[in-house]
């Protein structure tokens, strides 16, 4: 019995340590997305923790899509309730080529299919509304797609 003591212990003071399983995460949530049958996890690359800003070294996971098909993003009710957007990315990370708003509240958003974007490779980056603490940086959840049939390399030119 003494052995287990100091565990109990434990326990119960984690769970009464603020920012420790009482309403905040001690880790940042995942943003869920579907593309056909696909169900991916994604994680945050950056998120504001603790009221510090906190940067990941994550890759983001790529998602092989066919053409017009749906891309549902699903996130946590914490970040439908500050409110977020879905950013899109060249290939690369490095060009934002569009923005897309999301109405407040929503946890799930399926506005985007896999032909919207122009070039075959491309990012979206769920990015949560910047709150008061960690000097305005938000929660960004990048995810790659891959576009069967498209061309991935060199610049978009309009069609005609």
């Amino acid at each position: 019995m003494t052995r287990r003591a100091p565990a109990v212990l434990a326990l119960v003071l984690l769970a009464a340590t603020p920012g420790c399983g009482a309403g905040e995460p001690d880790t940042p949530p995942q943003v869920t997305v579907r593309a056909g049958p696909q169900e991916v996890p994604v994680p945050a690359s950056q998120y504001c923790l603790d009221g510090e800003g906190q940067r990941y070294g994550i890759r983001p996971p790529v998602v092989e899509v066919s053409p017009a098909t749906t891309i549902r993003l699903e996130v946590p009710e914490s970040v439908a309730e500050r409110g977020w957007s879905v950013q899109v990315f060249d290939d690369q990370l490095v060009e934002q080529l569009g923005e897309v708003d999301v109405p407040a509240g929503t946890t799930v958003y399926d506005g985007i299919n896999s032909s919207d974007v122009v070039p075959a490779a491309y990012h979206l980056v769920v990015v949560e509304d910047s709150g008061e603490g960690c000097s305005g940086l938000s929660g960004a959840w990048p995810v790659g797609f891959l576009r069967a049939g498209g061309d991935t390399g060199g610049t978009a030119t309009p069609a005609g």
